[in-house]
């Protein structure tokens, strides 16, 4: 369903191990917004819902919505560290089009 790349997986146990509360996993969501229809989010969660999809990566548990999980379907999660910028890049091979950012999608 979902990769990390070892950027990213690095990226997110440091702030696992950074937070001031228990982890449940990491929430890897899609929302309508953005200027292209949906864009992504990422939040730690101390508790999973029931209805969760649940994706072990690493030592990380990916928690995913039943809405957002068709959507992330063989997406690639990396982090980039540069001079312009760090952030979590999404590769996903179900968007038709980005926008120029790189934050959100259509699909």
């Amino acid at each position: 369903m979902l990769t990390l790349t070892p950027s990213a997986l690095s990226a997110v146990e440091k702030f696992i191990k950074g937070s001031d509360t228990p982890v449940a996993g990491l929430r890897i969501s899609i929302s309508g917004g953005g200027c292209s229809g949906f864009q992504y989010g990422m939040r730690l969660e101390e508790v999973k819902a029931e209805d969760d999809v649940e994706v072990a990566v690493g030592g990380v548990k990916l928690l995913v919505d039943p809405f957002s999980a068709p959507l992330l379907d063989g997406v690639t999660v990396d982090f980039v560290d540069s001079l312009n910028g760090s952030g979590f890049k999404f590769e996903n091979p179900n968007a038709t089009a980005s926008c120029g950012c790189g934050s959100s999608f259509s699909a």
